[in-house]
């Protein structure tokens, strides 16, 4: 299962500046090859990891009302990531790394465990057809890899209006051992920006849900 891809390869169409943008500012804001020392690239902030930021519009925000934490954000849709890249550019933002690549790739070899205060999923793709569940984000040994790369007390912050997907990650999430939830069940809209998918789901009429789990102390956690 782990060679499954999480997501669907989109191109996009690519205007000239965000061509140039990829080109001249991944090199800048982006992250060296190899394992990640993520002490010395964010200065000593910790760490949150954001997997799928679209076009980075709630990236951006969150950057902008923080600048105490490091984002690490990644997602393989070039011209989102073209598109983050001129924003952190524009603003200045020494906080904020962009990753263009598999985001199970880089959580597998390059993050180290017990690295990342929090790790965000707003909205990803839910895969709604059966035979492709495997393909979800949010499955049994995706959280175990990420619940080992969270420090004790970091927290999963999942998000997604698609409701077959939110029951599927309510039990995915309640059977990690690393982790406990923060809520009863799923959180109230917690303080976030409204993405572009949450926002296009709401005017549908889907129901938005929030789920928040913590790492436990290693001594707490039982396998």
């Amino acid at each position: 299962m782990q060679d499954i891809r999480t997501f669907h390869p989109r191109r996009g169409r690519m205007s000239d500046a965000k061509i140039e943008a990829l080109a001249m500012l991944l090199p800048r804001y982006g992250v060296p090859d190899g394992p990640l020392d993520l002490e010395a690239l964010f200065a000593g902030r910790p760490v949150a990891l954001e997997i799928g930021f679209g076009l980075g519009h709630a990236t951006l925000e969150m950057a902008l009302d923080d600048d105490t934490t490091g984002i690490l954000a990644v997602d393989v849709h070039t011209p989102g990531v073209a598109r983050l890249l001129q924003e952190v550019d524009e603003h200045g933002l020494d906080h904020v790394r962009v990753v263009h690549d598999d985001a199970v790739e880089l959580l597998r070899e390059r993050i180290p465990e017990a690295s990342l205060v929090a790790i965000r999923i707003f909205f990803p793709d839910p895969w709604p057809k059966a035979r492709h569940h495997k393909r979800r984000i949010v499955r049994p040994d995706l959280v175990s890899l990420m619940a080992s790369r969270l420090v004790a007390g970091g927290g999963l912050h999942c998000a997604t209006d698609w409701t077959p997907y939110a029951e599927a990650m309510l039990e995915v999430l309640t059977c990690e051992p690393l982790l406990v939830n923060a809520y009863d069940d799923y959180a109230p809209r917690l303080e976030r920006p409204m993405t572009k998918f949450e926002r296009t789901g709401i005017e549908k009429g889907h129901e938005v849900a929030d789920l928040v789990f913590v790492r436990r102390a290693d001594e707490g956690a039982t396998r």
